[in-house]
């Protein structure tokens, strides 16, 4: 995922001393700058690996950020790419040490697969998160007691330790929300999200009163998709996308499937979805009139349940 092309020493040295998203971010552009140099000097995977002992697969992982970098490999490369100057060699060595510290969510690695731990890293570093969601609320709006019903749909083997452990990173996850410097949440609700019941009544009233709540929060934006919106170009399933302050790294979309995710970030695959993102907010409801829509919901929820 690393596709940004790299800042200057500054933005290396910025994102050192403040490292917004912890490892995974760190990772990124690491790989985001060796890629850049090994590019630069016109060196193949297969010579670059050879110059740290291991294979063009390896050199791949490193330049996406999908593993840390071991800082005798990261040094080994900067002499092959004729990186010699010493403050230069420095950030990115301490870059690679500081890449290599596990982020927050390791204690949670019983539950969470490598490939999601990803977005976590990534929503830590995020400047806007904008999601877009028909079958369910989002994760980072979810209560407790949906969460709860929405992991037991997802992960029908799981003990209920495994699925409370679930629910707890799911909720630490919604902290950086309310953090003096969080992302801004840009989300997107189908009504059939609001309509359909998971877990008990009370669990969806108690979900519609916290996204009523979190819709006053000014970092965040909700918005609804009606019923007669019509067709949703959305390619079927949710869409994320983050954005990030840090210039090193591109927006990245993020797709969720059962069992892995992509993360894409290729301009012109972002593109396509921050189109089809476009295209989805302009239609729905606007954020002004989500207080009314949750209201409403709840009024006719208290209706079908008189005697």
């Amino acid at each position: 995922m690393a596709s940004a092309q790299p800042g200057n020493a500054s933005s290396v040295r910025d994102l050192l001393a403040h490292p917004r998203g912890g490892p995974t971010v760190l990772r990124i552009v690491l790989g985001t700058h060796l890629r850049s140099l090994r590019e630069g000097c016109r060196i193949s995977r297969e010579a670059a690996g050879d110059a740290i002992r291991g294979s063009h697969a390896k050199i791949s992982r490193l330049e996406l950020g999908r593993v840390g970098a071991k800082e005798r490999d990261v040094a080994d490369l900067l002499t092959l790419y004729g990186v010699h100057d010493e403050p230069r060699r420095g950030q990115l060595l301490a870059l690679a040490r500081q890449a290599s510290t596990p982020g927050w969510w390791q204690k949670y690695s019983d539950v969470v697969p490598s490939w999601f731990e990803t977005l976590i890293g990534l929503e830590e570093a995020a400047s806007v998160i904008r999601t877009f969601e028909v079958q369910f609320i989002p994760g980072l709006l979810q209560t407790p007691g949906y969460a709860r019903a929405c992991i037991r749909l997802g992960n029908p083997r799981a003990s209920e330790r495994q699925v409370e452990r679930r629910v707890e990173l799911r909720m630490e996850r919604q902290k950086m929300l309310f953090k003096e410097h969080g992302p801004k949440l840009w989300a997107v609700v189908d009504e059939a999200a609001l309509s359909r019941t998971l877990g008990s009544r009370e669990t969806m009233r108690g979900q519609i009163r916290h996204l009523r709540d979190l819709a006053d929060r000014p970092n965040v934006t909700i918005q609804v998709a009606p019923f007669d919106m019509g067709g949703l170009a959305a390619a079927g399933g949710p869409v994320t996308i983050l954005r990030f302050l840090e210039p090193d790294l591109p927006d990245i979309v993020y797709l969720e499937q059962l069992n892995s995710a992509l993360y894409l970030d290729k301009r012109d695959d972002v593109e396509d979805y921050l189109a089809v993102m476009d295209s989805v907010c302009a239609t729905a409801e606007p954020h002004s009139k989500t207080p009314d829509l949750l209201d409403g919901l709840r009024v006719l929820d208290g209706l079908k349940n008189r005697p």
